[in-house]
């Protein structure tokens, strides 16, 4: 006679029973080593310093192509952006007290046509320019400024085309879209102001008001996004700034390693949400931006945004949650660093009062702020390997960075898991 399974508790189970939770006990197993061999990368730093750009990034060397409705909601943000850009840089015109700048170059272009380069193209003058941005899109919001074009159309203003092939992408969101709107609208007088002399001196103090630096690419290529058969590249993609105001994830499939990055909102209100991420967190990038050394943040205005970078360095450098994970430091923008110290002293900025190298070399630059990020650390063993100085929007550099990482994170945290495959 033959006798039935028995559970560890005693009672007896049938044979399809013993089967069934073996079964049940082979598929955790699986699931258990599926999720041990998975790479778990969190991006974290603070609101603006490229994580979501680097975030892109990784799509673009392991991801696959964007569909149309991506690209569509990109190209709504590039315009959107555009909007963004100059309604501050108006505003600090406005601001700094430059309008007789501006009437001095129509002098200028008036006693001289010929001159292209103070006449636009269209035939508008710079202060003309000015005067229809301070209206429209300064002293209005956007939605009452479009109100206020359909109820007064002007036939000499550009209008949205119906043929324009990003049209208006409402995964962008409203005010985003009507942002896109008012970029066709007001091309002609965004172009006759960015050329302008005056632009010049408000775009060398552009940090007062936190212009992304980037975006200086959008405003000298104004024909090539404003055209109807207008698709954003992976360029514009890069540059394209949209608030992360959630936990984004994306996987891949890297050397046959099950990969997950996950990108989440720097800025203080949003911080809030990284602590759901902590969990089994196989390796760290902390991005920074060099370039912002004299910045200060859009939430608090009277905080430098290097000092804010440099506390929550600290902040997750000794957080017991990271004890055993792997922290890499990527210091990015470093072209706008580098592009930014012709103009801008260290020195001179309060917090950074002690730097005493030239007020111009890249390197002793570098080297400082290095220094600074070391000193937030309690383990004197950071090893400098772990430090990347990058340009997120090269995607050259990225590549040779994420890989050099790659090698330093699966040597030294990940040998067991095998960080995105073997060399």
């Amino acid at each position: 006679m033959g006798c039935n399974s028995s559970s560890p508790a005693g009672v007896d189970i049938s044979p399809a029973e013993a089967s069934k939770s073996n079964k049940i006990d082979r598929e955790i197993e699986r699931r258990r080593q599926e999720q041990d061999s998975k790479v778990k990368l969190l991006l974290l730093g603070a609101g603006e310093s490229g994580k979501s750009t680097i975030f892109k990034q990784m799509r673009i060397l392991y991801g696959t192509n964007r569909p149309d409705d991506d690209l569509r909601m990109y190209g709504t943000v590039v315009r959107a952006n555009i909007i963004v850009a100059v309604r501050k840089l108006i505003s600090h015109l406005r601001h700094l007290g430059l309008e007789t700048e501006l009437d001095t170059e129509d002098k200028a272009s008036k006693d001289s046509f010929e001159n292209a380069d103070l006449m636009d193209s269209s035939g508008m003058l710079p202060r003309e320019a000015y005067d229809i941005l301070v209206e429209h899109l300064v002293d209005m919001s956007a939605s009452a400024a479009l109100v206020a074009l359909a109820k007064n159309d002007d036939p000499d203003m550009p209008q949205d085309s119906q043929k324009d092939w990003v049209g208006c992408s409402q995964r962008a969101g409203k005010t985003v879209c009507n942002d896109a709107k008012l970029f066709h609208r007001f091309v002609t007088p965004i172009r006759t102001i960015w050329n302008s002399d005056t632009m010049k001196l408000v775009w060398a103090q552009r940090a007062s008001v936190n212009v992304n630096d980037s975006h200086k690419d959008y405003l000298r290529d104004l024909s090539r996004i404003s055209s109807p058969d207008y698709r954003p590249s992976t360029q514009d993609i890069l540059l394209a700034r949209m608030r992360t105001t959630q936990v984004t994830m994306e996987r891949y499939q890297i050397d046959g390693i099950d990969f997950e990055m996950y990108d989440v909102g720097g800025q203080r209100s949003e911080r809030r949400k990284w602590i759901d991420c902590f969990d089994s967190v196989d390796a760290v990038i902390f991005v920074a931006a060099l370039s912002e050394y004299d910045q200060t943040l859009a939430e608090a205005k009277r905080t430098n945004r290097m000092v804010e970078a440099l506390e929550l360095f600290r902040s997750i450098c000794n957080n017991s949650a990271f004890a055993e994970t792997s922290i890499m430091l990527f210091l990015n923008k470093k072209d706008l660093f580098a592009e930014k110290l012709d103009t801008s002293d260290i020195a001179a900025q309060q917090p950074f009062s002690d730097y005493f190298g030239p007020p111009q070399d890249f390197d002793h630059g570098v080297q400082y702020f290095i220094e600074k990020f070391k000193d937030c650390l309690m383990d004197d063993d950071f090893s400098e390997n772990f430090i990347h100085v990058t340009m997120a929007t090269d995607t050259n550099n990225m590549e040779f960075v994420l890989e050099a990482s790659k090698t330093i994170i699966m040597n030294e945290n990940l040998k067991n898991s095998g960080f995105l495959g073997t060399d």
